[in-house]
């Protein structure tokens, strides 16, 4: 069972609320006028990892997606959309449909997921849970301000030509779906060189015979993405996981390959090619 807390309440909710083993997800975008923004991606990557947790626990989900103007947004617009959600590894919803949601939609979702303040339209059943802000530093000049820049340009901003977007899902993986993101060039450049450094790492272990994930970090692991979606302490399990001297290689590599069925940073996309030369 997960527990999410209800932003409305403070208090800790299980999902679903009643015993089956469906959990029904609703994502609500805004979409502003000038198109995708940082804040509605990372709603939309918030709802993709509560849904990849829900799975990792035995329960079927089942994600909807509203914003304003679907299912009929201009051509660029849901091109863009698609575009963002798949360099951001965010699997594409069940169902789409027009913001605000009606009955049909998401009167019965068991979770609600929509921006920091957003305010909500109608009474609506289950829990809320808020995203926090993420935005560019306001005085960092190698960072422009790319929160409300026009859909298609937008990936493209934050995630150059020849760079991995994936960088940026890994950055907004490492804070708490509810606080905060700052976006920095800093910031992204070490979350590129850590996912990296990772992909690198798997595939060296991906040469070793396999060997079960280990049981403490198993339970650590379903633990805190039960209590409130713990990512970031995924992260930093993962993390300390790769310098233990006591698992061996094949282990370190089901672990990642396993926890990566949440994080979706493509862990093993190394495996099989040619390592990187030595600098």
């Amino acid at each position: 069972m997960l527990r999410i807390v209800d932003t409305r309440t403070g208090h800790l909710v299980e999902i679903p609320s009643v015993r089956r083993h469906l959990l029904s997800i609703c994502v609500h975008v805004p979409l502003s006028g000038a198109g995708l923004d940082l804040m509605d991606l990372r709603t939309l990557l918030v709802g993709d990892v509560l849904a990849r947790t829900a799975e990792l626990h035995g329960l079927q989900s089942r994600t909807i997606l509203t914003m304003p103007g679907l299912p009929h947004l201009p051509h660029e617009q849901a091109a863009a959309l698609d575009r963002a959600m798949s360099a951001l590894g965010v699997h594409p919803p069940a169902t789409v449909g027009a913001h605000p949601p009606n009955g049909t939609l998401c009167a019965a979702a068991d979770v609600h997921v929509r921006a920091y303040g957003t305010a909500e339209q109608g009474a609506v059943d289950g829990v809320r849970m808020d995203v926090g802000h993420v935005g560019p530093a306001s005085r960092e000049t190698d960072v422009p301000d790319r929160s409300h820049l026009p859909s298609p340009a937008l990936l493209d901003a934050v995630a150059p030509a020849g760079t991995d977007p994936l960088a940026v899902r890994m950055l907004m993986l490492g804070h708490a779906y509810g606080t905060s993101v700052t976006v920095t060039g800093t910031a992204l450049e070490e979350a590129r060189r850590a996912l990296g450094d990772w992909r690198q790492l798997v595939a060296d272990w991906a040469e070793e015979p396999s060997r079960p994930v280990p049981a403490d970090v198993l339970r650590h692991a379903h633990a805190v993405l039960a209590d409130d979606l713990g990512v970031p302490a995924v992260l930093d399990a993962l993390g300390t996981l790769a310098t233990r001297s006591d698992v061996p290689a094949g282990a370190k590599f089901e672990t990642f390959a396993f926890l990566d069925r949440v994080l979706g940073l493509d862990l093993a996309r190394e495996v099989g090619h040619q390592h990187r030369a030595a600098p």
